[in-house]
Parts: structure tokens; sequence; C-alpha cells
């Protein structure tokens, strides 16, 4: 057991089991976020008026066409303009490429060297699920199947129909891109993976994963090869 914080280990065959589901419901949200995230989400509010978004954030953000299935462009009046990707002065150690994932303050950085980052908003695991520690990416995968736990199809029935994998698509739970963490060879559970809900970003409410918009995890995705180092602070 590498993992802290009460985050159990388990092979990539039920690995999803840290995507929460919702009694009744069956959509990408409620597989990724748990029955926390009503009051989380709530807690977004209302961030930024349309002709408050300057262009070239807007430009980042826009539809993304070419995809195997074309990503629309996000609703940034759902998104709090501090989480909009960036660079930054951020002090470290670590060697460029390095991913840091900061849950306290709900931040995901790709160290570039000389002082600089690039700085993405995300949402981070809820409470119960907050973990720290090492990890390096193990594989990576673009429009990935994902496949329900036993355990979740035992809880929601109507899972069932993917219990053979759901295919790749804007409605599978992992998105258009996800890494996976690793730990001396084996799988944590534990992904960053690309979210469509803006009104996620800068919340706690995943059981384990990091979710960052569809076009900052591939804008990070495309930087980021395997046996890249992951450093997930303490929150």
């Amino acid at each position: 057991m590498m993992m802290k914080d009460g985050i159990a280990e388990a092979g990539e065959g039920n690995g999803r089991n840290l995507l929460g589901l919702q009694p009744g419901r069956l959509d990408r949200r409620s597989f990724l976020l748990g029955s926390a995230a009503l009051g989380a989400l709530g807690l977004t509010g209302c961030a930024t008026s349309e002709s408050m978004i300057p262009p070239e954030v807007a430009a980042l953000y826009g539809p993304v066409p070419n995809e195997k299935f074309p990503i629309p462009a996000v609703d940034l009046r759902n998104v709090d303009p501090r989480y909009y990707r960036r660079t930054v002065r951020y002090e470290s150690k670590e060697a460029p490429g390095t991913i840091i994932i900061d849950p306290a303050n709900y931040y995901v950085y790709r160290i570039e060297g000389e002082g600089n980052a690039t700085r993405y908003g995300a949402n981070v695991s809820r409470p119960g699920f907050l973990w720290s520690g090492d990890a390096y990416v193990g594989r990576k995968a673009e429009w990935p199947t994902w496949t329900p736990p036993k355990e979740m199809i035992a809880r929601q029935p109507e899972a069932r129909k993917y219990a053979s994998g759901m295919p790749g698509g804007l409605d599978n739970p992992l998105g258009a891109r996800v890494l996976y963490l690793y730990q001396n060879g084996r799988y944590t559970v534990c992904t960053i993976y690309s979210t469509s809900d803006p009104e996620s970003i800068g919340t706690g409410v995943t059981s384990g994963c990091t979710g960052l918009l569809s076009q900052d995890m591939i804008h990070l995705y495309s930087r980021t090869p395997v046996k890249t180092k992951v450093l997930i602070l303490p929150a």
C-alpha cells in the first residue's frame, strides 16, 4: 500500500470505483461526482459575465472541432477567473515537466523551469478521499473506454449495460484524455482526467481523481510522456 489517507489500491479492471455514481442517475456528472457533488457545485455560483471574459481566454477554451468527438467551447461564465490556464511564477526543485497537484487550492501545475509553471484550475478529491505523495504517469489514453466496477453495478443496476465498457465519447466519464497514476508499478486507481463540467472546477467533488477542463487536459496531455513524475501535495 503506497497511497495515503485511506485510498486503497486496486487493479485497472476495477479502478473506476473512484468515480462516484449518484442513485437514480446514470450520466457523466453522476459517474464522476459522488453524493457530495450537489452541495459542492452550488458553491461556485456565477463566476464571470460573458462580457468580462478576455478574448485571449475565450480562445483558450473555444471549441475543438478536429477531435474524434468535437468538443464544444467551455461556458466560462461558470468558471472563476482564478482557474483559467496561465503561466505563473512557481519556485520548485522539481524537474521541468513534473506535474504537481495542489488540492488545497484546486490547481494543477506543470513545472516549466526557471521558476515558471503552467497552472490549471482543477476539481479534486472530496474529504475522505484526499491523499498525498509521489506517483507517476504509468499510461495515458485518448477517448478511453470506461468500465464500471462490479461494486458500482451492484449499487446501480442501470450501469450493467456498460459492463463490457462504455466507448469513448463526450458522455464517457473519463472524457477526451486521461493520465493514469501509478506507484511502484501498480495502478493507484487515481487519474487526471478531462471534465466538461465547468462548475466542478475549484471544488472537491471526486473520489480520488483530479479533473481539468477538456481544453486544459488536452494541453497538459500533449506535453506529458509516460513516466512523468506527479507530486500530490497534502490538502
